[in-house]
């Protein structure tokens, strides 16, 4: 799957096949923030981390976002919202 497939994909009424770390973030390009982060809370490694922390900073809360990026190993970038999204569907793809 491309990210321009996962960009179309956003049209459907059900995410596609894939990965639950890019279901959430898909659940997040719906618009469904809540749904993105059930789906991602529970997941215990760096790459649901870094997600996680992606969905709190977008929530505003950079406290709980900073604390997540460090569990992923990361510091919270200096993009926007859409950049770090897209940076991460394509790392994901």
């Amino acid at each position: 799957m491309t990210f321009e497939q996962f960009q179309q994909s956003l049209q459907n009424q059900h995410p596609p096949d894939v990965t639950d770390y890019l279901k959430a973030l898909w659940h997040d390009g719906k618009g469904n923030w809540e749904k993105a982060h059930h789906i991602i809370q529970d997941i215990e490694d760096k790459t649901a981390a870094w997600i996680h922390a992606y969905l709190h900073r977008k929530e505003g809360d950079l406290w709980n976002a900073d604390y997540w990026y460090n569990r992923a190993g990361k510091k919270r970038p200096d993009i926007s919202l859409q950049e770090e999204w897209t940076t991460l569907i394509n790392t994901l793809l």
